[in-house]
């Protein structure tokens, strides 16, 4: 089986038309623009200075602390809690058709009455439990080996070298 190769001395391939080398020409000028041209733009404009009007109030709540933020958001939800309750009071006292003045007094300050020594048992409690201290159960099986290791590691590429104790 004779398989005859081509020449390398001889062009394989085909002469480019004028068209192609025309294309071909606008292509390159195409590039060499686009990397010529800059891809970047600072505005130079000055920027405005700040009036003398006064602020404008903006909608919405105003801007405060967290912990601001927290206990404004607790107040209007006890103030929402107790719209139900007084709701039934005034549902019971019509239903009622007369109220005793001194019962109507009992049963508004049953509540806070109640909520005196529950907010003390838990300020009690939470206190009780930041003085004991934590406690640790460790359980291991088998051999145990503890050992501290400092180590000081410098530089952008750094090799550490963990030393065990003498």
């Amino acid at each position: 089986m004779n398989v005859s190769l081509p020449d390398p001395t001889q062009s394989a391939a085909p002469a480019a038309s004028p068209a192609l080398n025309d294309q071909a020409d606008r292509l390159i000028a195409a590039v060499n623009e686009a990397l010529s041209t800059p891809t970047a733009y600072r505005d130079e404009t000055p920027v405005p200075s700040i009036g003398s009007a006064l602020p404008i109030t903006q909608p919405g709540r105003t801007p405060m602390s967290q912990r601001a933020t927290d206990m404004s958001v607790l107040m209007l939800s006890a103030g929402a809690a107790s719209v139900p309750i007084g709701g039934m009071t005034a549902l019971i006292i019509y239903a009622l058709g007369n109220a005793n003045p001194v019962s109507l007094a009992i049963g508004a300050g049953a509540p806070a009455a109640l909520a005196v020594p529950i907010l003390a048992l838990s300020s009690l409690t939470k206190r009780a439990k930041a003085a004991a201290p934590d406690t640790h159960q460790h359980i291991y099986q088998g051999t145990v080996i503890q050992r501290t290791v400092n180590t000081t590691t410098r530089g952008i590429w750094a090799q550490t070298r963990n030393q065990l104790p003498k």
